[in-house]
């Protein structure tokens, strides 16, 4: 069994709370000997089945946590949308709530997203977009105060947006970026640019493989195993020589397609070694 701790890496490694098929303490348990951080993946259906902790649950991850050197990142619900202003959209309670209902855990980071489905083929100066960036500004640094620190609110890039969609109310609430290197896949792109503008606000980097077939109907999330090898090197790569101080979550589901990506991530280190592409630690 690896256990990234003895990778002597500079970034944290996490994985997801669906690595094998159990609830949030069971997913804890299995991979607190393996890696360094767990991403709540929570969800809350209307009238339907939910997986939200309840207090006794979050002060048993925490307990958990703290023994074996195991911190937690946590997913929002909802995309954020609306103003910050009573009476708050639903997104906004919804993640206030949830913010409060795991505050015990003391995230690395909570990861959002912005709902900006209308406007997202707008133009920058249009007055459409520049009216929603400054509702997401006001609504962010809202979510940051209740968060208690900017830093500890990671907003992420989505596929089938622009690439630097979110940076811009980012920057201006003094928040923290989450870049799902997989949605820059799936969208073509290449994403060491992407990280390099984030650089100054990067927080937490998404890592999964995506399946080269477009009549696959999920393609990304998948075993880090199906990106080839160079792409899946560039990134540890530029992560390891600007010395990534934050988190890196292997963002898939299931214990084959864990296993399987922590492989992966550890060969690519490797190769990165042994090219010299990195000094000795």
């Amino acid at each position: 069994m690896m256990d990234v701790r003895s990778w002597q890496l500079p970034f944290r490694v996490g994985a997801t709370s669906y690595s094998i098929e159990d609830d949030l303490l069971g997913n804890a348990r299995f991979l607190a000997g393996q890696v360094q951080d767990m991403q709540l993946v929570l969800f809350d259906l209307p009238g339907g089945p939910g997986n939200l902790p309840d207090a006794a649950t979050v002060a048993a991850l925490a307990a958990l946590g703290a023994r074996h050197g195991l911190s937690y990142t946590v997913h929002l619900l909802d995309d954020l949308a609306g103003t910050p202003h009573a009476p708050l959209s639903p997104s906004l309670q919804s993640a206030r709530s949830l913010i409060e209902q795991t505050r015990p855990l003391a995230p690395w980071a909570w990861v959002g997203h912005l709902d900006g489905q209308t406007i997202r083929q707008q133009e920058a100066d249009d007055p459409k977009q520049q009216h929603w960036q400054r509702q997401m500004v006001d609504a962010v640094v809202q979510v940051c105060r209740w968060a208690g620190d900017g830093k500890r609110l990671a907003i992420e890039n989505l596929e089938g947006y622009p690439v630097e969609f979110v940076a811009p109310v980012v920057a201006q609430a003094a928040a923290a970026r989450c870049v799902d290197v997989g949605h820059l896949w799936l969208d073509g792109h290449d994403p060491l640019p992407a990280l390099q503008a984030a650089w100054p606000w990067l927080r937490v980097v998404h890592l999964h493989g995506v399946v080269d077939d477009p009549t696959e109907p999920h393609r990304d999330h998948r075993s880090l195993a199906h990106t080839p090898s160079p792409q899946v090197d560039r990134v540890v790569q530029f992560l390891l020589a600007q010395n990534y101080r934050g988190l890196l979550t292997l963002e898939v589901f299931g214990e084959n397609d864990f296993r399987s990506s922590l492989h992966a991530l550890h060969a690519s280190l490797d190769r990165c070694r042994k090219e010299k592409r990195w000094g000795d630690r």
